[in-house]
């Protein structure tokens, strides 16, 4: 059914989540606040990575989708906005051109 939130379904976004996270390479200089902004985005699509994977576990495959559709959200806006390199991947990524 296409209504359902179901195991499969979290799995499946899970790993496209799990290989974005793999690919994405920091593109900022260390020391620039576009730095500092990949870094904030990062930590934020893995605290929602984790999060998906902890209500996953729990059974709860409505908050999980939504957790693990913030992390690549994240992932992509960072892509999208040139603070991640993502090797002009548009299959994982949702890029400006």
């Amino acid at each position: 059914m296409q209504d359902r939130v179901t195991e499969e379904k979290i799995a499946k976004y899970l790993d496209i989540t799990r290989c974005a996270l793999d690919k994405i390479k920091v593109a900022a200089p260390p020391r620039s606040f576009n730095r500092k902004m990949a870094d904030s985005f990062l930590e934020m699509a893995n605290a929602y990575f984790s999060d998906a994977k902890h209500f996953r576990d729990k059974g709860d495959y409505v908050n999980a989708f939504a957790c693990v559709n913030y992390a690549h959200g994240w992932l992509d806006a960072g892509a999208r906005i040139g603070l991640f390199e993502v090797g002009e991947d548009d299959r994982l990524f949702t890029l400006y051109e």
